[in-house]
């Protein structure tokens, strides 16, 4: 294997896919050069419909939004086959099968970019060496491209070496995991299902480059609610008496959310992140949106903290004689790595002798829909992990600002790959 070619090749992948970002449930033109670039590898890909439960979709834009962003796809260089084949839903998925017995390993790289402007300064490497985005208020702004990047050369070097493997390999790479969306549609139709080994992995965090974490801790169980309230518009002055107000409904009850009582077992968090509503001074507001999440260290508290802000939402509704419609546009669980898995992963990444320092734990923040898969794997009697690779960036993750050590990208592949070949080894 020529490591330094690999790596050159998955840098301008990288690079080709910061310039075009997509966000959750439209990464068709990511999905069709994935699909396409595993087919060249020999794979046999299956892609959109075939590996999403659609009744388990959360938080996928309207029909019209979802035309107007496979045309973009198309536009920017898409496979036109795979997007056709794709069926309006994003997502890939390809098996390694060696044909000799063994355990199955299964392999999550997710896709999506943020919603996010990507800084235009000079100073800021994307403008500088050109391939800072093109699609206005989307950006690689959590290093998904390199994920994908990773993904792609850990199917190319498997394949090369697929004569030392036993077993099989499915690699997953998941639409929409900002907010919470896709691992759960995904798992719900059984991509993972009869997995003995789980692998994920994200880049940066915190996490410097020369290091490699390999169980993360910390990911808060959540659910992402879009709520819309509807009352009855009058006029302010002449009928106030005769509206129902749907943007006081809302604000009363964005103090009332973050007024729910902590939990006495652990950390919980919630957040009013959008507040829309109302259309002229002099009316009384008909409609409000609002964006909520709620978090819990663990799934009791989770459940807690989401069960409660129903009831909030619920109780200020009624309060201002308004309706409240409550949709889930995302969710994670808790999960942590198994210990005999950890342990088999430190060592085959420690015979690498490529990192600085390999750590055992590593906390983290926020939330991660992985989970989805990690429990499930685990439910059915195998072991999972989630591991996190070092990386310095130029800013905080989900700002205009960020960017990565690309050097970090083939490092994650030598690392995937070594623990993969542990756990199917034929010697």
């Amino acid at each position: 294997m020529d490591w330094r070619k690999l790596e050159r090749d998955l840098i301008e992948i990288r690079r080709d896919l910061h310039r075009y970002p997509e966000a959750a449930w439209t990464e068709f033109r990511t999905s069709s050069l994935v699909a396409e670039r595993l087919e060249r590898l020999g794979y046999k890909p299956q892609v959109g419909l075939d590996t999403v439960e659609t009744s388990a979709v959360m938080g996928r834009p309207s029909e019209e939004e979802i035309d107007r962003h496979i045309e973009r796809a198309l536009t920017q260089g898409g496979n036109a086959a795979w997007i056709e084949a794709m069926r309006r839903y994003p997502g890939v998925v390809a098996v390694l099968d060696t044909g000799r017995p063994g355990p199955v390993v299964s392999l999550r790289f997710d896709i999506d970019c943020v919603d996010v402007d990507e800084d235009a300064l000079p100073g800021h490497r994307p403008v500088r060496e050109g391939f800072a985005s093109v699609n206005p208020h989307l950006m690689h702004a959590c290093g998904h491209d390199a994920h994908t990047a990773i993904g792609l050369g850990v199917a190319e070097v498997l394949t090369a070496r697929e004569g030392l493997l036993n077993g099989t390999v499915r690699l997953i790479f998941q639409p929409g995991e900002e907010g919470c969306r896709g691992a759960y549609a995904m798992t719900r139709k059984g991509v993972v299902d009869g997995s003995d080994y789980f692998l994920a992995m994200h880049i940066g965090g915190g996490v410097p480059s020369g290091t490699f974490g390999l169980n993360s801790l910390g990911y808060l169980g959540t659910t992402k609610l879009d709520v819309h309230f509807t009352g009855r518009p009058a006029h302010a002055a002449g009928a106030p008496h005769e509206g129902r107000n749907a943007l006081l409904a809302a604000a009363t009850a964005a103090l009332g959310l973050h007024a729910i009582a902590p939990h006495r077992d652990g950390a919980m968090r919630v957040n009013v992140g959008v507040l829309n509503a109302g259309t002229g001074r002099n009316v009384i507001a008909e409609h409000a949106d609002m964006k909520v999440e709620t978090r819990g260290e663990n799934q009791e508290i989770a459940d807690y903290v989401y069960a409660r802000a129903v009831e909030v939402l619920n109780g200020a509704a009624a309060m201002y004689g308004t309706t409240v419609e409550l949709v889930k546009a995302g969710a994670g669980t808790t999960a942590s790595g198994d210990e005999e898995l950890v342990a088999r992963a430190k060592e085959a990444v420690l015979a690498l002798n490529c990192f600085r320092e390999v750590v055992d734990t590593v906390r983290t923040g926020g939330s991660e829909d992985a989970t989805w898969m990690m429990r499930r794997v685990q439910e059915q009697g195998g072991q999972a992990t989630y591991m996190a690779l070092g990386s310095d960036i130029a800013a905080p993750h989900h700002n205009g600002g960020f960017d990565l050590d690309e050097r970090s990208i083939i490092q994650g592949v030598r690392a995937v790959v070594a623990i993969t070949e542990n756990l199917l080894s034929s010697k």
